[in-house]
Parts: C-alpha cells; structure tokens; sequence
C-alpha cells in the first residue's frame, strides 16, 4: 500500500479531499499535516513568509521521513513552495492546483480566476500565466477577488461566502471562456456556478488527485 501525505494550511479542506481521494485512490493510504497558523500568517502578510516557507519545508521533510510515496500539497496560496520543497526531498510534490491550471491553459483563451483571498489569487494567476508560457498558448487572465466571502466563511456564514463567490463570477462572466476556482475550499460550488453562469468550472480537488494517482504509478 503507497501512501500519500496530504499538507494543509487550513482545517476545512480535509474531509472533502478525503472523500474524493477513497473514490480514486481507495488502495492508497492518506495521511494529514493540518498547521492552520499557516494561512493565517499569510493572510496576515498579505504574502508567504520566509518563516511560513521554513514550516512548510519542514512538514515536506517530516512526509518523507513518515515513509511517503509522494506529498500532496493542498493549499494555492502557498504553492509556489513546492518547488523549494522538490530540492529539499527525494520524493514528489504534487501541487494540487497545477492540473487545474493545465487543463485551463490548454482548453480556453479567456480564463476567469475567482478566490476569496489576495494571498490566493495572485500566485493561481502566476500558475496560469506560467503554464501557458511553457505550453506557448496566448491567453488573458481575469482576477476575480469575492471581497468579504473569506471573512465571511471563518465567521461562521457559509450562505454570505457563497453570494459573494456568485456575485463574483456574474460579474465576471461575459469577459470570460472558463472559470477556475483558485481554493480547494470552493470545489462544492463548482456545479451551482455553472448552472449559474452558463460557463465550465474548474477546482482542483479531483484534477489534483487525478495527476498523484499517475504520479504513484511512476514510483
């Protein structure tokens, strides 16, 4: 049996993953390292820390040391660690986010980013712009900040933190071919948002998973 070491920066995702990674991987073992002063810290910075980087780099090597197949790291604001993290551990990182952002790349021209934190939407819009350098695609990126839906989450308003996501992308849908959630959190809303706007919707749940279960066929 491999096993998968899933790094979260917050609490809310790990149920929903869980779920989705039985259903593709259901012969693979799961295992969770939850520091939600990450994501706090970084909403605090407004950026990721070099503190927050030493944490994450730490967990990356604890994974390997807990005889991990392969790292899931779970959370879009600080993705862009990973690649620090592959220097550090002899054994893959799979940035959740990343197939997601192929798949956009790939598939439209006109890409609509909708987050609920600053700290999230910038490094998605990064992702995007960096994959399709590397595939030589010509595309326009759309940021979509829900103001308020974040706080409205942790403070306990799940109705209010998805009125403002749909908000987001009605108003964002006539300038754009696709939208991509840049938070795992938002994956729930993938259909209502859809059916809302009438354009495809992309999270990075399943996509994720869907590229480490190729990935621990490689190892």
């Amino acid at each position: 049996m491999k096993t998968v070491v899933a790094v979260y920066t917050g609490q809310g995702l790990s149920g929903p993953l869980k779920s989705v990674f039985t259903e593709i991987l259901p012969d693979c073992r799961l295992i969770n390292i939850i520091d939600d002063s990450l994501i706090a810290d970084v909403v605090q910075s407004g950026s990721v820390t070099a503190a927050v980087t030493r944490r994450l780099l730490r967990y990356f090597e604890t994974a390997e040391e807990m005889g991990a197949d392969a790292i899931l790291n779970t959370c879009s604001s600080v993705g862009e660690v990973v690649a620090l993290g592959c220097r550090v551990v002899d054994i893959p990182i799979v940035r959740i986010d990343e197939p997601m952002a192929i798949t956009a790349v790939e598939q439209y021209d006109r890409i609509g980013v909708i987050a609920t934190l600053p700290s999230t939407l910038q490094p998605t819009s990064r992702l995007l712009k960096a994959q399709a350098a590397r595939l030589g695609r010509s595309v326009s990126i759309v940021d979509g900040l829900a103001d308020g839906a974040y706080d409205a989450l942790v403070n306990g308003s799940p109705e209010q933190h998805d009125q403002r996501i749909l908000d987001t992308a009605m108003r964002l849908k006539a300038q754009v071919d696709v939208f991509v959630l840049a938070q795992g959190s938002m994956a729930r809303m993938e259909r209502d948002l859809a059916d809302a706007t009438g354009l495809p919707v992309l999270s990075s749940i399943r996509l994720g998973i869907g590229a480490l279960k190729q990935v621990l066929s490689d190892v």
